[in-house]
């Protein structure tokens, strides 16, 4: 027995005389290439989608915009390699028929055009729900922090700045003391190399000190709490297990049903609060409901953003976190004190009722304290309440909606579960399939358009999955 042995490089071959016969029906780049056709990319924003009169011709948008979504498919998101695409790749060539623009070309085009790949993200959302992929029943919503284009060592808060202020002081006085010895010893016994190698550190230690202390006056002028050298709009954010890293926050919005991706942002803030209603709120705009079940993670837990959710019609489950001193000491926690909202008093675990003494503010919203100094004296559970004179509870005066968020989720126990198995399968695929734990862009316009392109190919891949090529493009049609 031989191995299967290949033709001759030198045989002459009968190939198909059109690029059309190499791409077959159910070929994706046959509904990128009818899906971006479809689009009105003058409405949506697209530059030089009319070309001039004079001058040199230019690529047509259409054409780039179909090889980015190309690109973002097949996990090629670099501009110089999608140029590689174009003169090797039988699929992009068909797709951009011949044209083979450079890198330059293709890169100017994402910057150029980044405000309009979000416009672009929810025509295929509409597209998705024409073909009844969505359940618009139940919406997840989840953030993960995605790398920037900006290292740990080019990010400076106060606190670091002023402590690498500090250490450049102490490491100046060193030096200038081990100067002095020097001048002090003999001419004949003085290194003169020494003596260079230290004055060329001094040089070298004040001009970064002087370079820290302009970034902490430049901090102190704009209230900012950091500020980053090489992407200006990161910031350093906790990242789960990866620790603190240079990055962007992006939110998602996932219905349930698929898995799909309804609405999605970034920002560069390093917590979750506050943004429940602002992902959530749009998502239920495109799905056209008036009004959807909502669930996120106990890091949206903030009573401002779960009253704005009942506002605009988003039935909120967040698990609620355990906070608070009493807890991280071990105490009795506020959820075993019953609040009787009529007589407007707390039960407390031994019985007593506990009645308003204080009223305050706190972030615009009125916050009263209930306690019961007389009962706390005597109380036998008092060592298991708090180490202070008596026990003091808090309440928001808004803060039925939490009441009512609190029995619905016990209701429903099974809603976090559902939140794991749909809002956590898109972050999986970006990060692990689609190779896109970080951005390839810098600031804060460019990293959203370039997600939005993620987020775009993400669906557009489960949506191929589900009905097909062919179902897609009948989609279009009707």
């Amino acid at each position: 027995m031989t191995h299967i042995s290949g033709s001759s490089r030198s045989q002459l071959l009968l190939l198909p005389e059109r690029v059309d016969d190499y791409v077959g029906p159910n070929n994706t780049v046959r509904f990128i290439d009818a899906f971006v056709d479809d689009l009105d990319l003058k409405e949506a924003g697209f530059t030089r989608v009319q070309p001039k009169s004079t001058g040199r011709p230019g690529y047509d948008p259409a054409d780039l915009l179909k090889l980015y979504i190309y690109g973002y498919l097949n996990r090629i998101r670099s501009s110089r390699k999608l140029e590689i695409e174009a003169h090797r790749n039988i699929e992009v060539i068909w797709l951009l028929r011949h044209l083979k623009p450079d890198f330059k070309t293709i890169a100017d085009f994402r910057r150029d055009n980044r405000s309009c790949f979000k416009k672009v993200f929810r025509e295929f959302v509409l597209i998705c729900r024409k073909l009844d992929l969505f359940g618009r029943k139940l919406l997840a919503v989840d953030g993960t922090k995605i790398k920037a284009v900006n290292s740990k060592a080019n990010n400076f808060t106060r606190v670091s700045l002023s402590k690498m202020i500090k250490e450049a002081d102490e490491r100046l006085d060193t030096y200038l003391k081990r100067l002095d010895e020097v001048d002090k010893d003999d001419v004949e016994t003085n290194h003169c190399v020494n003596d260079g190698n230290l004055t060329d550190k001094i040089k070298g230690i004040k001009a970064r000190q002087n370079q820290h202390k302009v970034l902490l006056e430049q901090l102190e002028e704009t209230g900012e709490s950091q500020v980053s050298l090489s992407d200006p709009d990161s910031r350093r954010m906790m990242g789960g297990s990866t620790g603190h890293r240079v990055s962007y926050n992006a939110q998602i919005a996932v219905d349930c049903k698929h898995n799909l991706i309804v609405e999605q942002e970034v920002t560069n803030h390093g917590s979750d609060l506050g943004l429940l209603a602002k992902t959530a709120g749009p998502a239920r705009s495109v799905l056209g409901v008036e009004k959807i079940e909502v669930v996120a993670d106990k890091g949206y837990y903030k009573i401002e953003d779960i009253e704005a959710c009942e506002n605009d019609n988003l039935i909120a489950y967040v698990s609620k976190p355990q906070r608070g001193s009493s807890v991280a000491a071990g105490y009795f926690s506020k959820e075993v004190f019953q609040f009787d909202e009529k007589g407007d008093f707390y039960i407390c675990p031994a019985g007593q009722k506990l009645s308003t003494r204080y009223v305050s503010k706190l972030r615009d919203n009125t916050r009263l304290t209930y306690c019961n100094r007389a009962a706390c004296k005597v109380c036998p559970l008092r060592s298991q309440c708090t180490n202070q004179r008596f026990r003091k509870v808090s309440r928001f005066e808004n803060e039925a909606v939490l009441d009512r968020m609190a029995e619905r989720l016990k209701k429903r126990p099974e809603m976090m579960n559902l939140r794991r198995c749909s809002v956590e399968h898109p972050f999986g695929s970006i990060k692990q399939w689609m190779n896109q734990g970080a951005f390839l862009t810098c600031r804060l316009e460019n990293v959203r358009g370039e997600f939005s392109l993620t987020a775009l190919a993400y669906n557009m891949r489960r949506a191929i999955n589900l009905v097909g090529v062919k179902g897609l493009l009948a989609a279009l049609e009707t």
